[in-house]
């Protein structure tokens, strides 16, 4: 199978990010949202970004210029029909998923190959609402996707190996280094990942340490970049909250048990970066803790 169109559905900080590695890998890139201001919105932190490659010397501004060129818009699902590889980074709920891949499905040509972003959702589950389970995988790239290098391959019960080949050849391409997952909820990096940022939010919940203690804890005492506070809200709790309730109802532990502060933060709207207040708030010029 060769791959030289793609159609990615989502304008938002995944599918901006994963249209930008895309285009500046020579690939043709259609876009697509549901409204012209989140397309508007994408474009120009692309250019942004890119600019911000070209102003560090990782890339020059021909391929920028050439990048930019290869990224195209669109309002209509359909027409990613005849792209060669689709890519859903969708919101993370699965009934979103399923209804675009059922609005898809009738326009796209028998060889198109067709992948969710999703970070935490059964696959198979995914594959199994399509009429092409054997071209269906799962392609997780992590955020922010011009910077992290890992992108997670996840096959479906029914996915052919010339499926997986391709998407192994098409990371490569990108500059980027695959890991192969089973189907399980949440794959790696989230089952590991969440249930230790689950936990930052039930030591602040219990009263175990506050907000910058906890992070400041993780990063000078087990030298994370960032602390798990910090980066849920990077991430989006609502985000965060979606995923601890796939392994919570995949897997039937109780270890995976969302803590109660975290869905209270979500049901106020506070989360994280996207929308100004998380665990910090972020309307001033410097972040400060909420708690």
């Amino acid at each position: 199978m060769t791959v030289q169109t793609v159609g990615i559905i989502g304008a938002g900080q995944m599918g901006n990010g994963i249209a930008h590695v895309f285009a500046l890998a020579g690939y043709d890139v259609l876009l697509t949202d549901i409204s012209q201001e989140a397309l508007d919105k994408a474009l120009a932190l692309i250019d942004r970004n890119l600019e911000r490659q070209v102003s560090r010397d990782k890339i020059s501004a021909d391929s920028k210029k050439a990048a930019m060129a290869r990224i195209r818009t669109t309002l209509r699902l359909a027409d990613l029909g005849q792209t060669d590889l689709v890519i859903e980074a969708a919101t993370e709920r699965e009934t979103v998923k399923q209804a675009i891949f059922e609005d898809l499905v009738p326009h796209l040509k028998p060889s198109t190959i067709l992948t969710s972003n999703t970070s935490s959702i059964s696959i198979t589950r995914l594959a199994s609402r399509t009429d092409r389970p054997e071209k269906f995988m799962g392609f997780h790239f992590m955020n922010p996707v011009p910077v992290m290098q890992l992108v997670e391959l996840i096959r479906g019960i029914a996915t052919d190996e010339a499926t997986y080949r391709t998407l192994h050849e098409v990371v490569e391409k990108l500059g980027k280094t695959s890991a192969s997952a089973e189907d399980f909820p949440a794959f790696i990096v989230n089952r590991i990942l969440m249930p230790m940022i689950n936990e930052a939010v039930y030591t602040l919940y219990e009263g175990v340490g506050n907000v910058k203690s906890i992070d400041e804890s993780m990063k000078l005492g087990a030298n994370h970049p960032m602390g798990p506070l910090e980066l849920a809200d990077f991430i989006g709790l609502d985000t965060c909250l979606a995923i601890m309730n796939v392994l919570h109802d995949g897997l039937a532990d109780t270890k995976y048990r969302p803590c109660p502060l975290l869905t209270k933060y979500v049901e106020a709207g506070w989360l994280g970066r996207k929308t100004g207040r998380g665990f910090y708030d972020y309307r001033g010029e410097t972040p400060v803790p909420t708690r």
